[in-house]
């Protein structure tokens, strides 16, 4: 799954000889202090973002070395003439009970990049995204791969959130300076397909119908499974199986809708096996012709 998440960029200045060193190991000619600029980056964290999902502590590390050499571009535009800086370093800092990756970029001084550094300084050039690949989400509920079992991120299970939890980094792409402000709740764009939701790739190929009839399926689904889970619930207390509204209801968020399905099928036939349905009326030949006699001369 690609990953885009925000991030913030620092004014730095004039590197250190530590810092030229690891510069010059990906530069093509040996650069002097004079002719670079480098600038420090909050690149993600292990918090819980606005989509509720979050890195995995353990997982930064391995991320936060992916990221060495990756280049800074704008907007996420992937083309050439769109790199404007390139990370050289990075470790992860723990503060506040947050651990982050916090990175060091680097750009040539000169030419047109003095404008760009101005705006580093002046605060103007601030907000950056970063694109990442992660291997796995887990459902921070039961652990199950997210979308494998019936939690819902967001929603809260026995009073604790459900979060999905990126884990297993693969591949980090870049760091791009937006128009985002640099908070979590305004700033954080994760989707597939190169970093745009699939609203945004409806619009841009023209496929709104399909994209509103995909909508109204999901929101059509969630329904069924809602009503599922209440009639399961139902069934439950019925045949008197010793559990509660609240376990039952438990039960039912973690389960799949196969399971959910299956549950209402066994559950009901014996439910009706229990509780058989009688008409108060009999009819038929004999019946009617018992109550007739008594009224025959």
């Amino acid at each position: 799954m690609k990953i885009q998440k925000e991030a913030a960029a620092e004014g730095r200045g004039q590197p250190s000889a530590v810092q030229l060193d690891r510069i010059n190991a990906l530069a093509k000619t040996r650069l002097n202090p004079e002719q670079v600029y480098v600038f420090s980056l909050r690149l993600c964290d292990d918090g819980v973002d606005r989509d509720f999902e979050r890195f995995d502590t353990e997982a930064l590390p391995g991320l936060a070395k992916l990221f060495i050499g990756k280049t800074g571009i704008v907007d996420h535009r992937w083309s050439a003439e769109n790199q404007i800086a390139r990370i050289f370093d990075t470790q992860v800092v723990r503060e506040k009970g947050v651990s982050y990756i916090k990175a060091w970029a680097y750009t040539r001084r000169g030419g047109g990049n003095e404008e760009f550094i101005a705006d580093i300084e002046a605060g103007i050039k601030k907000e950056v995204s970063v694109g990442c690949a992660m291997g796995s989400c887990l459902c921070s509920i039961c652990g199950a791969e997210y979308g494998t079992c019936g939690h819902c991120k967001g929603e809260s299970y026995d009073g604790q959130l459900c979060c999905g939890i990126l884990r297993d980094p693969v591949d980090a792409y870049e760091f791009s300076f937006v128009a985002v402000p640099a908070q979590r709740e305004a700033g954080v764009i994760k989707a597939a397909g190169g970093g745009k939701s699939l609203k945004e790739l409806a619009d841009q190929f023209g496929a709104q119908a399909e994209y509103r009839a995909l909508y109204k399926d999901a929101q059509l689904g969630k329904q069924y499974r809602k009503e599922l889970e209440q009639a399961v619930v139902r069934l439950g207390l019925a045949l008197e199986l010793g559990a509660d509204a609240d376990v039952l209801q438990s039960l039912c968020k973690t389960a799949s809708a196969e399971d959910l399905m299956a549950l209402r099928t066994a559950w009901q036939e014996k439910l009706d096996q229990q509780l058989p349905l009688t008409c108060q009326l009999l009819r038929g030949g004999d019946a009617a012709a018992q109550v007739e006699a008594g009224f025959l001369i």
